[in-house]
């Protein structure tokens, strides 16, 4: 059974910075490519960064380039996701995803996700 948990949310300040963790079970996670989610109250969920397989592609929302960065630990079966100079707007429940196929943006791609962590953004 194939599972993915995050971690590493929190409530922080603007200007902070947070890093979330996504462990996947079940398979190896060189086997798929990952992805980053988020949702904010009231509003649809989100896409916000991806990274390929091997790593060496990775895609971001205009709204989190230059701020948040993707890696992954295929010995760890663990993505990351470092996010920098945190906004107010970016308070939502993060979701880690995957998937077999290929890297990409739409939700309907990924097969595997995650429960979610909430970021509280505020003053």
């Amino acid at each position: 059974q194939v599972q993915l948990v995050e971690s590493g949310g929190g409530l922080v300040q603007p200007g902070d910075s947070l890093r979330l963790s996504c462990v996947l079970s079940g398979r190896a996670l060189s086997t798929v490519a990952m992805a980053w989610f988020r949702q904010a109250p009231g509003k649809e969920r989100e896409f916000v960064i991806t990274i390929s397989r091997g790593g060496g592609n990775t895609y971001y929302a205009n709204s989190v380039k230059g701020r948040f960065t993707i890696s992954r630990d295929n010995a760890k079966n663990t993505v990351f996701l470092q996010m920098n100079s945190l906004k107010i707007e970016d308070t939502a429940i993060y979701y880690c995803a995957a998937t077999r196929g290929l890297v990409g943006t739409q939700e309907s791609r990924f097969d595997y996700w995650g429960q979610g962590t909430q970021v509280t953004v505020s003053s």
